[in-house]
């Protein structure tokens, strides 16, 4: 991204925190669930951010909060250029047009009692675009980008497969021709060669109508085979950021490092350390103080416990938040020959034409 090109996404200091109550009619606020605190992050028009972590540690919430369907404590986030928090409904839905969501549930975030048809029409009908005749016609047209036959239209969502509903709700994002697509673990319940079609289709639609994602996802692999960049998000905060390439090469972070280690590798002969992390992740509603990390951390010094690290500058756009990345022995990690999706689509064709031969 030039210097002088805005981005399409650009997310400051974002902070959300839920109010916890007690009583009969629970009025008393005895604390807050720390679920977002302080990221940031920008994406630039055709790039894929990848935003990762483990289950709770605020993905989900960060990519409703850039949408605005749910309200940010404090923060900023700008949409090219233009501030959303204090978007009156009108101009919020009007903006809506221009940032749509995959979900993580194909089946769950369908109407049942529709038709694809009428799934597909009802973003065009909201927002004014088009006539009936031409809404039909975009229906079909939209089936046919996503892999799926027009004469599909006329069919309700339990007719289909967990696959084919995803690519529904895909072409449901694209709908209204948008700008960011906010990717919420889109393929995390799909079968594995499925989720190759799923991710191989997100890049196909992203070079062809030059999309921006904000992908949310907990699988290395998958964001590995997708991603420009990768946000590694931990108990509501950012701990590194950096290249896909950079990022999985070198991972800085202490926590970085042990998602890494973590990978099935799919070669016996491959041999890595294991990077092993103790307890359980702390309650986002009493974070410890300091590094949220340090209570896990193998390399934990009475700093981290009492100074809070912020996201510093490691070099070609790397930033990572640890006192001591810098001193920190790297484990071999064989990142660089992990798994990958690339391969799935031959596989796949193998797989095929095999199951081809047999019937024949």
């Amino acid at each position: 991204m030039s210097a002088a090109e805005t981005p399409v996404l650009q997310v400051d200091g974002l902070v959300k925190h839920f109010p916890v109550s007690r009583g009969l009619i629970r009025r008393k606020v005895i604390g807050m669930v720390r679920a977002v605190e302080g990221v940031s992050f920008e994406i630039a028009r055709g790039e894929t951010l990848a935003l990762v972590g483990e289950s709770g540690c605020g993905k989900s919430t960060t990519g409703r909060l850039v949408l605005r369907l749910m309200d940010p404590t404090a923060g900023s986030v700008r949409f090219k250029g233009e501030e959303i928090a204090n978007l009156d409904k009108g101009a919020l839905r009007r903006l809506r047009r221009h940032m749509q969501i995959i979900f993580q549930d194909p089946y769950a975030s369908l109407n049942p009692r529709m038709t694809v048809g009428e799934i597909l029409a009802e973003p065009m009908a909201v927002h004014g675009l088009h006539t009936e005749a031409e809404r039909e016609k975009r229906v079909k047209e939209l089936l046919d980008v996503v892999g799926l036959l027009p004469e599909h239209h006329r069919r309700y969502p339990h007719q289909f497969s967990g696959g084919q509903r995803q690519r529904i709700g895909i072409a449901r994002a694209l709908a209204v021709n948008p700008d960011l697509i906010i990717c919420d673990e889109p393929v995390s319940a799909l079968d594995v060669s499925i989720q190759a079609q799923i991710v191989n289709l997100l890049q196909n639609l992203q070079q062809r109508f030059g999309l921006s994602y904000l992908f949310i996802a907990h699988d290395l692999a998958v964001v590995k085979h997708i991603s420009d960049r990768v946000a590694v998000m931990y108990l509501g905060q950012l701990v590194e950021i950096a290249s896909k390439r950079d990022l999985y090469d070198r991972p800085l972070h202490p926590y970085t490092q042990a998602l890494l280690s973590a990978i099935p590798r799919p070669d016996p002969s491959v041999r890595q350390e294991r990077v092993l992390l103790a307890g359980d992740v702390p309650s986002p509603f009493a974070p410890p103080s300091g590094c949220r990390f340090h209570t896990r951390c193998i390399h934990a010094q009475p700093r981290c416990k009492q100074e809070q690290p912020e996201l510093r500058d490691a070099g070609n756009g790397h930033r990572v938040a640890c006192h001591f990345y810098e001193t920190i022995a790297k484990p071999a990690i064989a990142a660089a020959s992990g798994p990958s999706l690339g391969k799935f689509p031959e596989r796949l064709a193998a797989f095929e034409a095999a199951k081809a031969a047999r019937s024949a």
